[in-house]
């Protein structure tokens, strides 16, 4: 009896070593989730509820299990705000708020981005935020809020500068920032303002 079972161990060992070598086994484990490829897709924040974001994204990957969603050959990154006249009431008009740069992007599960360095413009102040981050810290977009980063470049009409470790508002007002390795200046006497989302000369 005990040859017989040893004799049957040793087979289930041998089948399983040919079935792991057979052509197209799959040895990664499960996997979840989907891709698509060429999407064009739009974002509503539950905590901005004014805002949608629209992406257009060469291949989109979503995973259930991590509740992420990660975009790669990213393009046309708009975020749009339903218009609010003087009294908070809605218009029933969009606008263009700002544009997001990046070469891939990560959605968690509250809606929150992340990438590793990104450009946003906030078009009614002509701002150019260039922003890095790191694996660790990457650049975060905060719903409902803003972005943070390790580093950035801001380039306005009136404002400029460098900064590090800056969170700032999607309404161009810097939350925090490490003061002793920033340099952001205002300029007075500053040539140009921003109209309709365009830089022009004053």
């Amino acid at each position: 009896m005990q040859k017989t079972g040893l004799y049957a161990l040793l087979a289930i060992v041998i089948f399983a070593v040919i079935f792991a070598f057979l052509p197209g086994a799959d040895r990664s484990g499960p996997r979840t989730g989907a891709t698509l490829q060429g999407v064009e897709l739009r974002l509503y924040p539950a905590r901005d509820a004014d805002a949608v974001w629209s992406f257009a994204a060469r291949n989109v990957t979503s995973d259930p299990v991590s509740n992420e969603t990660q975009l790669t050959g990213l393009s046309n990154g708009q975020r749009i705000i339903k218009e609010r006249n003087a009294a908070g009431q809605l218009t029933g008009r969009s606008v263009l708020d700002a544009t997001l740069e990046a070469p891939d992007l990560t959605i968690d599960g509250q809606d929150d981005m992340t990438t590793g360095q990104a450009r946003i413009t906030l078009v009614s102040q002509c701002a150019d935020i260039d922003l890095s981050g790191t694996p660790q810290q990457p650049v975060k977009i905060e719903q409902g809020y803003g972005f943070s980063a390790p580093v950035a470049e801001i380039q306005s009409p009136n404002l400029s500068g460098h900064a590090e470790k800056l969170r700032m508002s999607f309404g161009f007002v810097i939350e925090d920032s490490d003061n002793d390795h920033s340099s952001i200046s205002f300029d007075p006497d500053a040539t140009e303002t921003c109209r309709d989302g365009q830089r022009v000369a004053l």
